[in-house]
């Protein structure tokens, strides 16, 4: 079956101011995840002549740790890059259990609740809520239906699925179902719904989403940001890596949904490769301290980086290993995956035929699939890349073109704009302010 999206390249629209609300829990300066992409949404809108609010928390992912330029546990208030910021307190725990994330991502529910109501005064033509978190949808559908504002659902991560599919919840029956038919009746109330990839984008006509709501908005990259270099790493030089040695580059969040343990075990078979894993997560101290057991002298670890190193840290890179375990393949993207790809580099990916991740490997042909959980797989695979070094090369260049043509920031941006025009427009070409007033 194909993909049922709208068109991502619809004709140009005429101009139109709008008001758009964003609502969700992490957003920039976070530097990995959700919060990037919203964060960059947010300013590129605000350059288009929108008025863009953001209520969000003060940032705090990867790390689960509240950055200490911000308060956790008062409201506050901020202009950022053209974007008016409103930040919730919220409780966070380093290293939360299943009930303690849950109980996280209500805390920013009910902080945020009356904020959101606030807005009504200011009359946004389009309320958009990122999830996750679930939890924030009751007042982003209230607020709208009081403002008359239209609304859209953008999902990074299917956080119920993923919840049951990682045991976060318990699997019972009923506990299921009620959990199913409330996610379902939330996104059945939006205007318009939107995903990351093909394959989140069925699940959501599975969970009765109509089709006429649902539009593919991918995940992108500024090109112009990261790109391939060629001189010396200043990265490989502070770790003592020599230009010659192999590098094999793990970059970003390192939590349960990832399974890196795996790369420790590859790692362990091939002493002469070296692994640099880079970012914060709730698995880091974990894996710091296996790696120190098992004696792995092959094996680094860097602090996640600030925005203007990643070009560096990604072109460290001879090969990248896009891991994640086989339970959560088609329930989140790996918003790692663009960067990759406009670094050049070729990856090793641990998916299975069919899911997203396959589906991008077979139209960019930038690496090799293995089966998660495997380590033989992926040392088989590492061994052979390493052995054909100009394939290795093309696999780069082919990445490089594929994410250049259909991932750039800026084509991805426009798109969504034009799908918020079309939204607000509708049939008549009135201007929401006049709508709203």
């Amino acid at each position: 079956m194909g993909c049922p999206v709208s068109c991502p390249f619809s004709p140009p629209l005429i101009s139109l101011h709008m008001r758009i609300l964003l609502y969700g829990i992490n957003y920039a300066p976070e530097l990995t995840g959700v919060g990037k992409y919203s964060g960059e949404m947010a300013e590129w809108l605000a350059t288009q002549d929108h008025d863009v609010r953001v209520i969000t928390a003060p940032p705090y992912y990867p790390a689960w740790k509240v950055s200490s330029e911000y308060n956790g546990w008062k409201h506050t208030h901020e202009f950022v890059n053209g974007v008016e910021v409103f930040r919730c307190p919220l409780w966070v725990k380093e290293r939360p259990s299943s009930i303690e994330r849950l109980l996280h991502l209500f805390s920013f529910a009910i902080s945020s609740f009356l904020l959101v109501l606030k807005q009504i005064t200011w009359k946004p033509d389009v309320v958009l809520v990122i999830e996750p978190a679930l939890f924030c949808v009751p007042a982003a559908l209230l607020a709208a239906n009081l403002s008359g504002a239209y609304t859209w659902l953008h999902i990074q991560d299917l956080e119920v699925d993923a919840a049951f599919e990682m045991q976060a919840l318990p699997k019972a029956d009923f506990i299921k179902r009620f959990a199913f038919s409330i996610e379902r009746w939330l996104m059945q109330r939006f205007d318009r719904v939107s995903s990351i990839s093909p394959q989140m984008i069925t699940r959501c006509l599975q969970k009765g989403v109509c089709k006429d709501q649902l539009v593919f908005f991918p995940n992108w990259v500024d090109c112009n940001s990261v790109y391939p270099i060629s001189e010396p790493n200043e990265f490989r030089a502070g770790l003592g890596i020599r230009e010659q040695e192999t590098v094999v580059l793990y970059s970003g969040n390192m939590g349960g949904k990832q399974g890196l343990d795996m790369l420790l075990d590859v790692a362990d078979a091939l002493p002469s490769i070296h692994f640099v894993l880079c970012g914060d997560g709730t698995a880091r101290q974990r894996l710091q301290d296996e790696a120190q057991d098992m004696r792995l002298r092959n094996v680094h670890f860097l602090p996640l980086q600030p925005l203007e190193q990643l070009n560096v840290l990604l072109n460290m890179a001879d090969i990248h290993a896009l891991v994640q375990r086989d339970a959560t393949a088609d329930l989140v993207m790996p918003s790692k995956l663009t960067g990759m790809l406009a670094s050049g580099r070729p990856i090793i990916a641990t998916a299975r035929p069919g899911t997203a991740i396959a589906d991008v490997f077979q139209s960019a042909n930038c690496g090799y699939l293995v089966t998660p959980e495997d380590p033989q797989a992926f040392v088989a695979a590492l061994e052979e890349m390493t052995a054909s070094p100009e394939a290795a090369k093309q696999y780069g260049r082919n990445g490089r073109q594929y994410v250049y043509t259909h991932l750039d920031r800026n084509q991805v941006l426009r798109s969504l704009n034009q799908e918020l025009k079309k939204l607000v427009l509708g049939d008549q070409p009135v201007p929401a302010a006049i709508r709203n007033s």
